[in-house]
């Protein structure tokens, strides 16, 4: 069993400790969300800190016009439906392939104690990278003014680790109903209503260092804009339930500006 003390704030969040996997599993399960402040000890978060500044230079940029289902807008459709308006989303992006090897993240993503951690916790019977060199882990940057409009997720869970919050903006907002994806239900005047900002949405203040698990498809939320020169960044730690998966040649190229 790895020794992750030098990652984790263990004395707070003990993962391998099946009584700490229950109680993180049953808050997950409840709230379809699982916010651990401090996971990172101190100096781990000092060091991707400086890790994700030094690379920040090398990010790809993009911006994306979709709907709160990740499409693109159907022209044929009603513009009103809220399931065909377009939002923006803007971000920078660092490929797994820029990060060190010798960095605590691969170091912690290739951990077991982790995975079965996460296992544990999202009720999973396996846990893969990407089979691709670009889409395992990935530094994510929100300068001034970007964001990441209203959608729900495709993928089943979400994994991040906050490592810099900006001064103003930048926040983590979601609703809890308005989608039951096993029974392809979307409540369209509610999320009209979000939309139109006629209801207000839960919004949670992300510490840095802080690990945030997430079921997304249920969960319509958002990244509000950045309102300061210092940007928001955090890590995507991105697994799949099978083997041999690679994200597609569009995604990659939307993404990283390449596809290798």
């Amino acid at each position: 069993m790895e020794n992750l003390d030098d990652i984790i704030n263990i004395e707070k969040h003990p993962i391998n400790n099946d009584k700490y996997i229950k109680d993180c599993n049953k808050q997950i399960q409840k709230n379809s969300i699982l916010i651990l402040n401090n996971f990172l000890n101190y100096n781990c978060l000092k060091e991707l800190t400086n890790e994700a500044l030094k690379l920040e230079e090398k990010a790809f940029y993009c911006s994306q016009k979709h709907t709160i289902l990740l499409n693109k807008s159907n022209k044929s459709e009603d513009p009103n439906d809220p399931t065909n308006i377009e939002v923006t989303s803007d971000k920078g992006c660092i490929p797994h392939d820029l990060i060190n090897d010798n960095s605590k993240l691969n170091l912690l993503y290739k951990s077991s104690s982790f995975m079965n951690f996460l296992k544990g916790v999202l009720n999973l019977n396996n846990l893969y990278p990407y089979k691709d060199t670009l889409s395992s882990i990935n530094y994510n940057y929100y300068q001034q003014s970007q964001q990441l409009g209203w959608h729900f997720d495709n993928a089943s869970f979400a994994i991040t680790l906050m490592i810099q919050s900006s001064d103003s903006g930048g926040e983590f907002e979601y609703v809890s109903k308005g989608r039951d994806f096993h029974k392809n239900f979307i409540d369209k005047k509610y999320i009209k209503n979000i939309l139109e900002k006629k209801i207000i949405p839960e919004k949670i203040d992300v510490d840095p260092g802080t690990l945030v698990l997430f079921y997304g498809r249920n969960y319509l939320h958002r990244v509000t804009p950045v309102q300061s020169n210092k940007p928001r960044i955090l890590v995507t730690l991105n697994y799949n339930e099978e083997k041999g998966v690679m994200l597609s040649e569009n995604a990659r190229l939307t993404f990283f500006g390449r596809t290798h």
